[in-house]
Formats: C-alpha cells, sequence, structure tokens
C-alpha cells in the first residue's frame, strides 16, 4: 500500500490520538498545515479506499486499518529497493557516510542485527 505524504499526516494523527472523528482530524490538520476541511476529508476517503482507515458510523469515526511500523518497513524496503539496488548494505553505508559512529551507537547497531538473526 503506497501512502503519499499528505495521507500520512493523516495518518499520523491516527497514529498519535488513536480512533477519532474526521472533524477532528480536519481541526487538527487545518491548525497544522493549514487545510480546509474538504482536503482533509478528501485524503481521509483515499486512504479509506486503499484500506489504510475504517469508517465507523456513527459521528464519521476514523480507525486506523495499518501501523506505523508497517508503513516504516514498506517505505523503507520501497527505498532500498528504487535507490539502493535492493542493497540493504549500500543503504547503511549511505546513512553512514564515512561518519565516525560512537561505541555506543555501535553496541545499539550490534544488537539490532543479533536480534534479527
Amino acid at each position: 500500500m503506497k501512502l503519499y505524504d499528505s495521507e500520512l499526516k493523516v495518518m499520523d494523527v491516527l497514529w498519535r490520538q488513536g480512533d477519532t472523528t474526521a472533524k477532528a482530524i480536519a481541526r487538527e490538520l487545518g491548525e497544522q498545515v493549514g487545510w480546509n476541511v474538504n482536503t482533509t476529508y478528501t485524503l481521509i476517503k483515499r486512504c479509506i479506499g486503499k484500506g489504510a482507515i475504517e469508517r465507523i458510523e456513527p459521528n464519521f469515526q476514523c480507525r486506523a486499518l495499518v501501523s506505523k511500523e508497517q508503513v516504516q518497513e514498506e517505505e523503507t524496503q520501497e527505498l532500498i529497493d528504487k535507490v539502493f539496488d535492493g542493497s540493504a548494505d549500500k543503504l547503511f553505508a549511505s546513512l553512514l557516510g564515512g561518519r565516525r559512529v560512537s561505541q555506543e551507537q555501535l553496541a545499539r547497531l550490534r544488537a539490532m542485527i543479533d536480534e534479527m538473526d
């Protein structure tokens, strides 16, 4: 499922607040990014069409059907495939970019790698 930046703003409200009304999402995004109600409702309906949000009545309640972690994983994999020829190694090397890594950071990275085994 591909979610665009504007759709991710809608999802972010749901991930932070949990189930909430479309009206509340529109109010928050109106304050945050200046969107009008129609723009927000259009984006919510797009997310519903993609299966990312469930609409619950009454009051047009919205519930996220995908977690932030799922979206992060999919977006990361798409980036790796598109920009790094499917190689996580190349992504990792690019992230480090010749920078010095502290012993603490190295220990955390090793622990993450060990968890994957």
